[in-house]
């Protein structure tokens, strides 16, 4: 074979997918980090069965099919050991010199080089001829190992949902600590941050949590998470000023069309937790007077779902009752 006989020495990503029997069955297997110096190998004949079958039973392994006359292998070279260098051990590399070691290219029916070969699990999976470009073998790997996973980001992420869980299930301590862990790794989270503000308001410190999230750059405070808890704060100032709930179920008792009454009362009940309770005092409103407050009862709910997400229960039910009282 010479390099005038390679049709892709002049090509890019021609795609290929090797086919060879070896009697071993594909064996998955998690990926390995290999210790530097076995990142990129030579291999033999002799030796193929360990390096290359055995070895990408526990990471996928890149075979490099070359020979010391041919241009575009010289040119593949440099660019795929650096690819699977900066790979840090997702793949390995191993090159093969067809001149010395013909059989395992003929078995695999390789008539042009450079080709390069994936194998996993003991088989052939998949392959490309010719002098690809730095993105094609960026590519190549990534198909073959997965994409690079973000361990730390992995591990934000993991916590943020356990936090979340802890919270719902009323564990503000446990919830808190995460949400804590997850800011020292990474300050600027904003879910992390809005997290730990909530955890402080279900604990009664509202004020902590105005300090945790004050002065945030542009970007954090404009976050919807931050914004509802933001506007939570406000509507729990708010409610501090409305009076005694009680002296309001007593005025409504007298006369449930004070409205202005109602919606004070409906504000109270939102931030001492009693949604459903908030949401039917202004539901009232709405039906009895909708003009009352230039619609204020209806503007006030939409606020109270801002703050309690679009997927809360509570969020849901008086959707469906607003909607019925909308377009009846």
């Amino acid at each position: 074979m010479s390099g005038n006989d390679n049709p892709y020495a002049g090509s890019y990503g021609n795609q290929m997918t090797a086919t060879a029997s070896y009697g071993a069955a594909p064996a998955q297997a998690p990926a390995a980090t290999a210790p530097a110096g076995e990142l990129i190998k030579e291999t033999t004949t002799a030796n193929f069965s360990r390096d290359v079958l055995e070895a990408s039973r526990q990471q996928p392994v890149l075979v490099d099919f070359w020979a010391p006359w041919c241009g575009p292998c010289k040119q593949l070279t440099p660019v795929i050991e650096k690819v699977v260098t900066e790979a840090q051990g997702r793949v390995r590399l191993v090159k093969m010199n067809i001149d010395d070691h013909p059989s395992i290219a003929g078995q695999l029916g390789i008539q042009s080089i450079p080709a390069v070969i994936a194998f996993s699990g003991g088989r052939p999976v998949d392959g490309f001829m010719g002098a690809v470009p730095e993105r094609q073998i960026r590519e190549f790997i990534d198909k073959i190992a997965g994409p690079v996973v973000d361990d730390q980001q992995a591990g934000i992420d993991a916590a943020l949902a356990e936090a979340k869980t802890f919270f719902e299930q009323g564990d503000l301590q446990n919830a808190a600590g995460l949400f804590g862990a997850v800011l020292q790794a990474d300050p600027e989270n904003a879910a992390a941050l809005s997290g730990l503000a909530n955890c402080m308001i279900a604990a009664g410190e509202a004020q902590q949590a105005r300090d945790l999230l004050t002065g945030l750059s542009e970007e954090l405070a404009k976050d919807a998470g931050i914004a509802a808890v933001m506007k939570k704060l406000d509507q729990i100032e708010e409610a501090r000023k409305l009076g005694d709930p009680d002296a309001l179920e007593q005025i409504l008792s007298t006369d449930p069309d004070d409205h202005a009454a109602r919606i004070k009362l409906a504000k109270i009940r939102n931030v001492e937790g009693d949604r459903e309770a908030a949401a039917d005092h202004l539901l009232k409103v709405m039906k009895r007077d909708r003009t009352f407050e230039d619609d204020g009862a209806r503007r006030e709910l939409l606020q109270f779902f801002d703050v309690w997400g679009p997927m809360d229960p509570a969020t849901l039910s008086a959707r469906r009752k607003l909607s019925s009282i909308l377009f009846s």
